[in-house]
Formats: C-alpha cells, structure tokens, sequence
C-alpha cells in the first residue's frame, strides 16, 4: 500500500521549526529615541520650548553661553537671594520675563524614560549634574501678591501657624530640584550654592 504523508502534520512542523531557528532580535542597545514631543527646539535653536505647559528654556543653564551648536562658558553657582536677583536682572536687561521655575516646571525637564534618566544631552549640551534652585507657590496662608517675594513667602508662614512666631527653620530653607533624578526637596539651605535655569511664558 502506498503511504500518503500526512501534510497538514507536515505543515504544522515545519513552521514550529522555521520559529526554532529563526533569528532572535538583537539585544545590542538601541539608538536614543527621540526628545519627547513636549520639548521642541525653538527656530533660532537657541530655546526649548514646552509645548504642553507654554514655557521657554534656554538650552544652557545661567553663566553659560549658546554658541549655535553647544554650551560654553562657567555655569553659576549662587545662593537663592542671588538667584531670584539674577533672574531679576536678566529680565530689565532683555525685556523678557525671566523668572526662576517653579520645582514642578523644573522637573518637567527630566526625561525618566531614558535608560538613564536626566535632561536630554541633545536638547540641554554640556548641562552641569546636581541640585537646581527653585521656586514653588504653594505657601500656607493664601497670601495673594508675588509669589516670588520671600518676604510674602516669611509673612504666609506667619499667619500659617497663627501668630507672629516664625519657624526660623523654614525661612532659611528653599526648593531645589536634583535634574539628574527630578527629586524635589523644599529644605534646601538658602545660602547653599546651585545652579540655576530660568524660565519664562512662551506665546507663539
């Protein structure tokens, strides 16, 4: 008798070993992906735009320079008074306001997608590692007026615990944020020395 093979069984079995010794993919890293859509270059270069929170960064941190390419220069390293007067100073010299960022638009910038997380190399070149300063507006006590005036900030904790008596503690104690990490800390010496990143409002 003639023996008739069975090709559905045939079938089946080869396809189980096409899958044995097909090639794996590769484990060998993969290119950067791209900057997150959120962060886009301005049209000169010389900014990140945030697109979702309408905010512009300059892409080098305050005492370096864009050259068109990458960041130059010795990047600042100053106490919290000395940040919020340079923003100050850098604002009436350029018309444009310029403002220290609030921890949480800070911390915007740290992509924790990438395999090592921190500011994006492309984006924000020769970026100095560590503590940034920060503001943050969330301050017992509603006072409405300028966020930004730590004298309101001293006044609101006052009327936060219900009397003239001050936590000397607090007062002597900022936010920062680490861009390596995003990590927020709001007990920051006031006089410690850190870099800075300003901000401003982006309008198209």
């Amino acid at each position: 008798m003639t023996h008739i093979p069975n090709t559905r069984t045939g079938r089946t079995a080869s396809l189980v070993l096409a899958c044995l010794i097909a090639p794996l993919p590769s484990l060998a890293q993969a290119p950067n992906p791209e900057p997150a859509a959120a962060l886009v270059l301005s049209a000169d270069g010389s900014l990140v735009i945030d697109t979702r929170a309408r905010l512009a960064w300059p892409r080098c941190v305050e005492g370096m320079q864009w050259t068109g390419t990458t960041c130059t220069g010795t990047p600042l390293e100053i106490d919290h008074a000395q940040a919020l007067a340079h923003a100050q100073a850098r604002w009436k010299a350029e018309g444009l306001p310029w403002r220290l960022p609030r921890a949480a638009e800070l911390r915007r910038l740290v992509d924790k997608s990438a395999r090592t997380p921190g500011l994006d190399a492309r984006l924000f070149p020769a970026a100095p590692s560590g503590w940034y300063w920060a503001v943050n507006a969330n301050v017992k006590g509603g006072l409405a007026g300028n966020q930004y005036n730590y004298g309101n900030v001293e006044k609101a904790q006052r009327q936060g615990q219900g009397g003239d008596s001050l936590d000397t503690t607090r007062v002597n104690q900022r936010f920062a944020v680490d861009l390596a990490t995003g990590d927020i800390r709001s007990d920051a010496a006031k006089f410690s020395k850190l870099h800075i990143r300003l901000v401003r409002t982006h309008s198209d």
